[in-house]
């Protein structure tokens, strides 16, 4: 069982560089957002400012704006007490605050978890999830989901996800700024930084669209590995995993934004590589096989 050790650590680092390289990114959209509007430290204050508030909204409200864009409705022990006490023992095992339970009514099997902290946070799981799998199933599941919580994954996809909204809003207003021509004068100095901040506005929110997927796919894998260690029982990580991969349906209530954050791609485009925002079901088999 050591082996799941080794891979916590490494998604761990992975994901710390990915997480600073993306932070990086959100200083070239600043300072491209400045050179459109050739505004030198002024735009650059202004830039940080509006990402500083579009930064905080997300980070307070993000996950009420989740789960209300996903249909997701709150479960109550009486309505549920078999899925509840799973939820409640696994908080146990692992050591931190039991988070809410809500449900969406899909006959996709999927879940996932949102939050900012283990404090203020909710595993989401579907109707298909809940009565298509058994218990051992269930339970790896839903230990799967605890881990993003214990492991802060929630956070640092919520992190992920306004880092990136960040990025795209300030390069959609420096794009549009030199669309429309309101980027300021046009002499030989200006023009040279007005290129190079179009530049940085096109290239920057795709940069930063990869990255996001890179790091989803590093949570995931570390989240496999923290299952493994807090129910010590791979075979039901694994079981689960295949069903959904023999009897895959869409989650018609997911969204290009919220995909990254189940438990199983919920889209269905099959995309692999850079673009995936989640490790092959076969890669995550054959590396719970490796525990």
């Amino acid at each position: 069982m050591a082996g799941f050790f080794d891979a916590i650590d490494t998604n761990r680092r992975n994901s710390l560089i990915l997480i600073l390289f993306l932070g990086f990114l959100v200083f070239v959209a600043v300072s491209a957002f400045s050179m459109m509007y050739d505004m030198g430290m002024a735009g650059f204050i202004l830039g940080a400012v509006i990402a500083t508030v579009y930064a905080l909204f997300s980070y307070y409200l993000g996950s009420k704006m989740i789960l209300a864009l996903s249909g997701a409705k709150p479960v109550a022990k009486e309505d549920n007490p078999y899925l509840y006490n799973l939820v409640e023992g696994l908080a146990l095992a692992a050591q931190i605050p039991a988070p809410k339970l809500y449900m969406i009514e899909d006959r996709s099997m999927n879940a996932f978890a949102t939050g900012r902290d283990p404090s203020h946070s909710a595993i989401v799981v579907t109707r298909g999830l809940a009565e298509n799998m058994n218990r051992a199933e269930l339970e790896g599941v839903i230990a799967h989901e605890m881990s993003h919580i214990g492991n802060y994954d929630i956070r640092y996809m919520m992190i992920t996800v306004v880092m990136v909204g960040m990025i795209g809003f300030l390069g959609e207003v420096a794009l549009r700024s030199f669309l429309w021509g309101g980027s300021g004068r046009r002499d030989g100095g200006s023009s040279i930084l007005v290129l190079l901040g179009l530049i940085l506005a096109i290239l920057t929110p795709i940069i930063a669209m990869l990255v996001k997927m890179a790091i989803s796919r590093e949570r995931e894998y570390l989240a496999d590995a923290t299952a493994v260690r807090l129910t010590r029982y791979p075979d039901g990580l694994k079981s689960a995993l295949k069903k959904i991969r023999d009897g895959y349906q869409p989650t018609r209530s997911a969204t290009e934004t919220t995909a990254s954050l189940y438990f199983a791609d919920p889209i269905g485009k099959k995309l692999t590589g850079l673009f995936a925002t989640h490790p092959p079901i076969e890669d995550r088999i054959k590396r719970l096989e490796g525990f």
